[in-house]
């Protein structure tokens, strides 16, 4: 009979792409992953990423296979960061927008849209929002078909002071409140 080991493995996983460590390089964040591999796992670091690791795992393939590799790695590398860069542009360009709009006579609704792009799951910020201001709350398709959050009552400011409370990936800089009155037919006289 085969004798098994009952010892568990401890597998350690990247603290950015989640992957082994070993598998980082295919993860597409691979410049991010080293530099937390070397911070948190200096051995296992010196391990796969060393000159001597790197060096030792291409020895078995030719010279033609080595340039090759080098330079599909540089690509990638290149394509890894052109990714984050853009990815960064997009969040400083994103604006969360918080509008008071007005229904009728004195009541308010407060509609807030662009949340979903700092990575934020409407359906559980809108829960967050009914429960922290005791009010109804919920998730509506906009015209342009995107997606806002509809809260009753009017707590633009509150709303503001919320998420940047609550939400610390969201910069103040990228919040804008507004006012949306209704357009009335005629001045009343």
């Amino acid at each position: 009979m085969a004798e098994t080991s009952s010892a568990s493995r401890h597998v350690i996983y990247c603290g950015v792409c989640t992957l082994p460590p070993e598998y980082c390089e295919y993860g597409g964040t691979t410049t991010k992953c080293q530099k937390w591999l070397e911070k948190s796992h200096p051995d296992l670091y010196s391990k796969i990423w060393s000159p001597e690791a790197l060096s030792a795992a291409t020895a078995s393939l030719s010279l033609e296979a080595q340039e090759r590799a080098a330079k599909d790695a540089k690509k990638k590398a290149a394509k890894a960061e052109a990714a984050e860069q853009k990815q960064a542009e997009k969040l400083s360009n994103s604006v969360v927008t918080i509008k008071r709009i007005e229904r009728n006579k004195r009541k308010y609704v407060t509609s807030v849209s662009g949340l979903e792009a700092f990575g934020l799951e409407l359906k559980k910020v809108a829960k967050d929002f009914g429960k922290k201001f005791a009010t109804g709350s919920s998730v509506t398709k906009t015209p342009s078909g995107g997606e806002e959050i509809v809260v009753q009552g009017d707590v633009s400011d509150e709303i503001e002071e919320f998420i940047l409370e609550k939400y610390k990936e969201v910069p103040e800089d990228n919040i804008e409140l507004v006012e949306d009155k209704k357009k009335k037919g005629a001045a009343a006289g």
